[in-house]
């Protein structure tokens, strides 16, 4: 069942949100407003020029220390809710490349943009995603994480994947448990997103699954150094596909440089509850200079609740664009 539909639109004063509850952010007034091009409820990007293979670009990164920003759920802000591809756009237009974005299905077999199991949170909506066919699901709009009804459209992940072949962002995708591996895959394919995308594994299992599906595509897969490339290898993961992910909890010097002599580029999130995660500790002192200190110390991914605050306090992101081509 719905919501209430009344719709309040944009204010002036955005504040950052993480992905567990709402946070107050240090003050983005200097941020360019999002700058989105719609027409009969559809967002556009525009086309770019044709960039290297996305395994080159990483190994770009790694070579000049440059470091790749990803913004988790596509980077909420106040009345910019999760998921969403005006979402997406607007952490574009501010100089994020990389989007982690979750994947659901509805029971009726189309893949969208959902990060829990129900409508409930983020939608006008209520209800589990698997008990909805889409054209249900697509009469609902999404909710920031401040409560505010946005009027933006549920997107479709063809609409994501198209967004992202035409502007050049990246979206590492987040398999939901009432969808799978091959339907996504399918679906990058299709639209052609191959030098777009990287999937995200959670166990040697998955990594194994995505490897044997698709061994093209890049994917994040936990390892520590050389013993667990080794068997990510022996599994079928192809080296120059695979991005080390190393958790979230304390940054581990020792593990990135390990796993960046074997040619493999860390990855590692300061992400999580508000209150708890790396992003808040590192902010306090409203400089983010540990940001930094990651950069220094060899890390090309760096997973975010808060990416525009990252790409101030980092000058990786620059020589992620300037030199690499992201």
């Amino acid at each position: 069942m719905f919501k209430n539909a009344a719709l309040p639109l944009f204010a002036a004063t955005f504040l950052f949100t993480g992905c567990f509850g709402e946070v107050e952010s240090p003050d983005v007034s200097s941020v360019d407003p999002v700058e989105v091009e719609q027409s009969s409820g559809e967002t556009t990007a525009t086309p770019v020029a044709a960039r290297p293979p996305l395994p080159e670009i990483f190994d770009c990164l790694r070579e000049n220390n440059g470091t790749a920003i990803a913004a988790h759920r596509g980077g909420p802000y106040e009345f910019y809710p999760e998921n969403a591809i005006e979402t997406l756009q607007y952490g574009y237009n501010n100089d994020v490349r990389v989007f982690e974005i979750d994947i659901a299905e509805s029971q009726d077999g189309v893949l969208f943009l959902m990060h829990d199991r129900t409508l409930t949170r983020t939608t006008t909506m209520q209800g589990a995603v698997a008990e909805y066919d889409w054209s249900e699901i697509s009469r609902a709009t999404l909710v920031d994480n401040f409560g505010n009804e946005t009027g933006y459209a549920i997107p479709t992940l063809e609409d994501a994947l198209n967004w992202a072949v035409e502007s050049g962002a990246i979206l590492e995708l987040d398999k939901k448990p009432t969808t799978s591996f091959r339907n996504i895959i399918e679906a990058v394919r299709a639209a052609g997103a191959e030098n777009n995308v990287i999937m995200i594994s959670y166990d040697d299992r998955q990594a194994a699954e995505i490897a044997r599906i698709a061994p093209e595509l890049m994917m994040t897969a936990s390892a520590f150094g050389a013993r667990d490339i080794n068997t990510l290898l022996d599994l079928g993961v192809q080296q120059p596909q695979l991005i080390a992910w190393t958790g979230t909890r304390d940054p581990d010097f020792a593990a990135w440089e390990r796993v960046l002599d074997e040619g493999v580029e860390a990855a590692f999130g300061t992400l999580g509850r508000p209150g708890e995660r790396l992003d808040d500790e590192y902010m306090a002192d409203g400089d983010g200079s540990e940001f930094q200190d990651l950069v220094d110390a060899g890390l090309t991914l760096i997973a975010t609740d808060v990416p525009l605050e990252v790409a101030e306090a980092i000058d990786g992101d620059d020589i992620a664009r300037e030199q690499c081509g992201l």
